[in-house]
Formats: structure tokens, sequence, C-alpha cells
């Protein structure tokens, strides 16, 4: 059985009234769900309570989803939804978490590698790396809101492009288009650390 069908399944029961198979749902993709959030976030206890939020959300809603999409998909909407509701309802108004405060989870690499991020040991070296992680990061931040979120989805969380225009309910197009955009940004933002 794939993921996606046991997913089907787990959803079925869970629609039944069967407490446990949500859990298991719960158990998955808890911190796929609570990274995701912390792109938008800072506050981790607010990253936690809006996981939280996220999949009470998607318990209530549960016999709403009709399984046109796989279910990771559903929540992950629910929760860009969700960081963003926070967002605009936050007087401070956030912006994506630096790519290097995330935890120790493998999945959790920098979207671009630039030699100078690989060349590390001298002083120097380790300056210039600190400094092009942070053009880096900034220049995400910079980006305008969609862009960052079909390009998080994309290079962080690893969706595909069909899943990512299902997550941010957009035509495939219009994802690849504010992919490329996003890489081009960030690619302009960093030319001049990278010597160009």
């Amino acid at each position: 059985m794939s993921a996606e069908e046991n997913d089907k399944a787990l959803v079925a029961r869970a629609r039944k009234g069967d407490r446990r198979a949500f859990d298991l749902l719960v158990l998955k993709y808890q911190h796929r769900v609570q990274r995701l959030i912390a792109r938008y976030i800072r506050d981790p206890e607010q990253v936690f309570d809006l996981a939280q939020e996220t999949f009470i959300k998607a318990y209530r809603a549960l016999e709403r989803f009709r399984g046109d999409s796989a279910f990771y998909t559903w929540i992950y909407r629910i929760a860009v939804n969700t960081a963003k509701n926070q967002l605009a309802s936050d007087a401070r108004g956030g912006y994506m978490v630096s790519l290097n405060s995330g935890g120790s989870d493998e999945s959790d690499e920098p979207m671009i590698e630039p030699e100078a991020l690989r060349d590390g040991g001298t002083p120097d070296a380790l300056a210039a790396t600190e400094e092009l992680k942070a053009a880096i990061d900034q220049a995400i931040s910079d980006l305008p809101e969609d862009l960052r979120t079909a390009l998080t989805l994309r290079e962080m969380e690893g969706l595909s492009y069909d899943e990512i225009a299902s997550v941010m309910d957009c035509p495939i197009g219009t994802v690849r288009s504010r992919i490329f955009r996003a890489r081009e940004a960030i690619e302009q933002s960093i030319e001049s650390l990278k010597g160009g």
C-alpha cells in the first residue's frame, strides 16, 4: 500500500469516528506542518499552537476532504492559510524564519548551496559564508508572499508543482512562474556577494 493509499484509509477510518486513525495522521505530518508554519511565524510556541490549530481545523473539516489531492497536500493548504491568517491578525507582521533557525531535521537543508557555503575553514571563508547565508535569508524574506510560499513548498518541503498548485489554489503555470521569479529575485539579490 502506497503512502497516499494509507493516508486515504486512515482518513476513511477517522471519518467513521476512529480517533486513533487521525492521531496517526497527526503523528505522520506534525513535524512537516510545524516546519512549514515556521517559515512564516518566528515564535516557536506560536508555531506549535498554529500546528495544533491546523490539525483541529482538518479534523473538523474531514467530511469535506474529497480526496482529489493527497491528504498532506490538503493539510499543507490548511497550514499555509492558518499561518497567513495569523500574520494578517498579528500587529507585528511576521516574516519567514531564517533558513538556519529550524530544528536539526535533515530535510531543513538550505535551498541554495553556492560553492562559498561549502568552502569553510578559514576565518575569511567563514565570514563570507555567514554573509551569504544572511543575504539569502534576507532575499527570501523580501519576496512577495506568493513567491515565498511557492518557493518554500517546492524547495524546502519538496512538493511537486501539481501539489503546490493544489495548496495555493492556482494553475500549475502560475506555480512555475512564481518559483522562477522567486529564484531569479534571490539570485539577483546575492549576485554581488558571489562576485558577479
